[in-house]
């Protein structure tokens, strides 16, 4: 497959691992003649290991077979998550170092997941885009503060800390985008 043809989460093997494309920057060098680089930000699957790879746009890399199972997030499991096939109900289970920061995104009754299989062995987590979480402690809003909002810290059901505007108060649901980590919203 040709570097130009390669998109965001499409598997490809580079020096014998797996890996999934998760950001690509293109650049075009100026003046006549230039040949177009790709630049994939991936991560090695399993494991996680992030790698920057360089590519001209008539440069090759193999895509490799990954299954993309639906599945339900079912408990952890000392430092593994379990998660259930949404049609057969077949069991995965990854470990911490696997599902890594999706993990503070995973709630009871999340919906939008996908296991990834590679001979049906579970390799990683696609999280939804976003998720719905509980905000758990965050500092009240400041009377008489000025009109400048500020964000700040507020920790979330699931442990993680993000920026949430002045206005969001202890026991509201927010959208957290799972892609930036990002407040997206009151839920």
């Amino acid at each position: 497959m040709k570097a130009s043809d390669i998109k965001k989460g499409n598997v490809v093997e580079h020096d014998g691992k797996v890996y999934q494309i998760r950001d690509i920057e293109r650049s075009s060098p100026q003046g006549r003649g230039g040949n177009v680089k790709f630049r994939f930000i991936m991560y090695s699957v399993p494991g996680g290991q992030k790698l920057d790879l360089s590519l001209g746009a008539e440069d090759e890399l193999k895509e490799t077979e990954l299954t993309r199972r639906a599945v339900n997030y079912s408990y952890k499991d000392g430092e593994a998550f379990v998660f259930m096939d949404s049609e057969d109900y077949t069991q995965y289970t990854l470990d911490a170092n696997v599902v890594g920061d999706a993990s503070g995104y995973l709630v009871d009754g999340i919906e939008g997941c996908y296991v990834q299989l590679i001979d049906d062995a579970p390799v990683a987590l696609q999280l939804p885009q976003s998720v719905v979480l509980e905000v758990i402690e965050t500092a009240p809003e400041l009377k008489g503060a000025t009109a400048t909002k500020r964000p700040k810290p507020a920790r979330l059901s699931t442990g993680i800390e993000i920026q949430v505007p002045e206005y969001i108060r202890n026991g509201e649901k927010v959208t957290v985008n799972t892609v930036t980590g990002e407040f997206a919203g009151r839920a």
